[in-house]
């Protein structure tokens, strides 16, 4: 038995073929068109997020400071060890303060991965670099930080901030407080930096 035409569906015009097609191509191009924008930014993220992982597991496999092997983050600048002395509220001092004229740059003892560019009660504005085997390096006190945000790699002799008095320092002398921390405790800084 033959099919009656009038049960087939009618057939598209050329006219609504050809606007199917443009239609389709349009779609087609503005995806590539977001696409071809978002790509370079995804596959730098990604690339950011890659070097930053192979940063960070460098620096977990290098070994801790050792004696003598820091640089002092204020060259030049007298260096005297205030470890363990007494502070306000039952304290004791865990870093050694540097002495040094208000605005004198800051540089790293390290290389490392900044952690914190911020403030707190006791440092005021302070930086915070995580060095070889995973070794916290707490600059305090500081008059204004260098052009660094967090997760920025510096390298030794890089200049992260400018000696001041913040915090519980204000109207103390300008000094640089530093402290190094390893797995979450204090240990004296002041054997490890290099004495010129």
């Amino acid at each position: 038995m033959l099919a009656d035409k009038r049960d087939q569906p009618p057939t598209p015009s050329c006219f609504s073929r050809v606007l199917s097609v443009l239609i389709k191509a349009a779609v087609l191009i503005a995806l590539l068109f977001v696409f071809d924008k978002l790509l370079p930014s995804i596959s730098q993220q990604a690339q950011s997020f890659v070097v930053a992982k192979w940063q960070q597991l460098s620096l977990l496999q290098q070994e801790l400071p050792t004696e003598n092997s820091l640089p002092s983050p204020l060259p030049g600048q007298n260096l005297t060890d205030t470890w363990g002395a007494a502070r306000s509220q039952g304290r004791s001092h865990e870093g050694i303060d540097i002495f040094a004229a208000r605005g004198t740059p800051i540089q790293s003892a390290t290389q490392g991965i900044v952690r914190k560019v911020g403030e707190n009660n006791l440092g005021g504005l302070v930086v915070v670099v995580v060095g070889p085997g995973g070794a916290g390096h707490y600059y305090a006190h500081l008059e204004d930080y260098a052009d660094i945000d967090p997760d920025d790699w510096v390298n030794v002799g890089d200049t992260i901030g400018y000696v001041g008095d913040s915090g519980n320092a204000k109207g103390t002398p300008p000094h640089l407080h530093y402290g190094i921390y390893i797995n979450g405790s204090a240990v004296n800084p002041y054997p490890l930096l290099q004495k010129e």
